[in-house]
């Protein structure tokens, strides 16, 4: 009879410890849950910083890249302008010579004609 009293608590025993292992291994599954709800909202918080980051990051590079287009365009409007001006004083220069020479400027210009007349035939032979 001791023996089977002996057994009876035995079993009475594992049925206890597996009934606490069972509440035990639900309580840190729970846990873990909790640790890893946690660990999502941290991760969800940080990817939103970091989305705000590269947002104002972004903002930043095209704003310095306006910048960049106006100066490009500035510089360029004035190049252009210079080499206008520069053009038409040229052309000005060019036709008050003309009108002061006007055979001699005739006589040139049938010159280079020829020349260049020359050189384009020579070339298609």
């Amino acid at each position: 009879m001791a023996t089977t009293k002996a057994r009876e608590d035995i079993k009475a025993d594992l049925k206890t410890l597996k009934a606490d292992l069972s509440v035990g291994a639900r309580e840190e599954a729970q846990r873990l849950r909790e640790k890893a709800e946690a660990a999502e909202a941290r991760l969800r918080e940080k990817a939103g910083e970091a989305e705000t980051l590269l947002r104002e990051k972004g903002e930043e590079v095209r704003e310095r890249a306006r910048v960049y287009y106006d100066q490009a365009r500035n510089r360029s409007r004035e190049y252009y302008d210079d080499a206008s001006e520069r053009i038409d004083e040229a052309q000005r220069y060019i036709t008050e010579r003309v009108q002061e020479r006007p055979v001699q400027s005739t006589a040139i210009a049938l010159g280079v004609g020829v020349v260049l007349g020359l050189l384009l035939a020579g070339r298609r032979r």
